[in-house]
């Protein structure tokens, strides 16, 4: 029984129903949970291979579910098929299809497959796909207009059922013999239509569904350009065909809900006349009641967007004779406060602002060399001070390390030439109370008087030169440092 896929799959419930089905035109049998409604009719849907139905009657009283396999009687011999439909709903069906239980011819069911009927079904499947292509080249070779698009065997072996399109009447006689004498079957030649083949080969449509014709469609109806007009369709012929290469089947599914919407619009060949010139239709969209009114009569220029009543408004003020100041009457409105419910804070702060370096960064690191250099100076100008020796050499490292400063700012070169100002006047202040602490000693202590004088001369000399050297550095050059160096090997 699993040769035969009933497309119910895992959402098959007792009975063998299944909402979901890999059959093409399958029907749910909504029904099939109810025992009351099984013995109310004998009649059966069964489905063959891809869109082929028929309805047989289940003369044997055999217990049939949707998915069994049953052989059913043919001319000549028995088929295999798949029961589609059980109960009361096939009379529907049978309804549907404008088929009169009474009248039609009903043939019955045999009995449920056996595997050798299974095995059988299966040998003479796989002939097909041979048996197309070499009726193709036969039909070929005999000039005929015709296109042979599917084969399909009788589930015995006994006979093949040819389908064919073809745009005129074909005369296919000497074709049947061929086949005849070349397949050792009885052959059937059956004509269908181009959506007929989409249907039974299948496919995706450009919606991303199965094709409406190979899933659920069993009725054609011829489809016009008019539909896709009354529908604001482009007319481009490579969208509104189909994998057919006839129209679309779909712009017949809501053109009387287009046509029915259309009624409350008007004509759309009234200009609209203004204050500031005339506007001309562009475009409408139906199913919101909105139609677009362009400034230029064969281009979007200047387009406004207007309901149909404000339209209608707007023609029978013209018929007075009245010219509107605006098309959606945004002059004698107020205008209305915006509501903000929220506040967009993307793009308030950069991205990129912790990317930016900070600038007074080599500021800071030259203040802090420049007021390390200035201490380091001034150390060195207390060591000397305080020190028994002022030879040039120590005047001219201090001049060294002093050139750091040169770059600082005014103040601390001020503060530094206040500072050598007190010490000099320290160092006066102490030599006189030398002076006079020697001059009012005895006689003895005249010759270390003498000496101490000598220290005094020398630490007055060695003041005035550093404050010398301090005037240059301060002045700045070259020619200041060199003259303040000669100086002091005069000193």
């Amino acid at each position: 029984m699993s040769l035969i896929d009933n497309g119910g799959g895992p959402h098959l419930n007792c009975n063998g129903c299944s909402r979901r089905s890999n059959l093409e035109l399958d029907t749910f049998d909504w029904l099939c949970d109810i025992p009351e409604v099984v013995g109310q009719t004998d009649l059966v849907e069964i489905t063959f291979k891809n869109t082929r139905k028929g309805y047989f009657r289940n003369s044997n009283n055999l217990t049939l579910v949707k998915g069994d396999v049953v052989a059913v009687e043919s001319s000549p011999g028995h088929d295999i098929g798949v029961v589609s439909l059980c109960g009361p709903l096939v009379l529907l069906q049978m309804k549907k299809n404008r088929i009169d239980p009474q009248r039609a011819d009903i043939r019955r069911i045999y009995r449920k497959a056996k595997q050798v009927d299974l095995d059988k079904y299966e040998e003479v499947k796989q002939l097909e796909v041979p048996t197309m292509i070499k009726a193709r080249q036969i039909a070929a070779n005999l000039h005929l207009d015709m296109k042979i698009g599917d084969v399909e065997y009788q589930g015995d072996g006994g006979k093949a059922i040819f389908y064919y399109i073809a745009e005129e009447r074909v005369d296919f006689r000497q074709l049947i013999k061929v086949l005849a004498d070349e397949f050792k079957v009885r052959i059937e030649m059956k004509q269908i239509g181009a959506r007929q083949e989409a249907g039974r080969i299948g496919g995706i449509g450009p919606c991303g569904r199965p094709l409406c014709c190979a899933s659920w469609m069993s009725n054609f109806v011829s489809v016009c350009t008019g539909a896709a007009r009354h529908q604001d369709i482009s007319p481009n012929p490579q969208k509104l065909a189909g994998q057919c290469a006839k129209l679309k089947c779909c712009m017949n599914f809501e053109v009387a809900t287009y046509i029915e919407a259309q009624k409350d619009f008007p004509p759309r060949d009234i200009q609209l006349e203004t204050i500031t010139g005339t506007y001309f239709h562009f475009k409408s969209d139906i199913l919101s009641h909105t139609m677009q009114y362009s400034t230029a009569p064969n281009m979007a220029a200047g387009l406004v967007t207007l309901t149909t009543d404000r339209v209608k408004e707007i023609i029978a003020l013209n018929k007075q004779g009245i010219k509107v100041d605006s098309l959606d009457g945004s002059d004698n409105a107020a205008p209305a406060s915006k509501v903000v419910d929220y506040e967009n804070v993307v793009g308030q702060d950069s991205l990129t602002r912790f990317d930016k370096k900070k600038k007074n960064n080599k500021k800071k690191k030259n203040n802090n060399s420049n007021n390390n250099a200035s201490k380091q100076a001034a150390s060195e100008d207390n060591q000397q001070a305080e020190g028994d020796s002022g030879n040039n050499s120590s005047a001219q490292n201090t001049q060294q390390n002093n050139k750091p400063a040169e770059n600082s700012q005014s103040n601390q070169q001020g503060n530094q030439q206040r500072r050598d100002r007190d010490r000099n006047r320290d160092n006066r202040d102490r030599n006189r109370q030398n002076n006079n602490n020697q001059q009012g000693g005895n006689g003895e202590n005249n010759q270390p008087r003498d000496g101490q004088q000598k220290h005094n001369n020398h630490n007055r000399n060695r003041n005035h030169n550093r404050n010398r050297n301090n005037n240059h550095q301060n002045g700045g050059g070259e020619n200041g440092q060199q003259q303040g160096g000669g100086q002091n090997s005069e000193g």
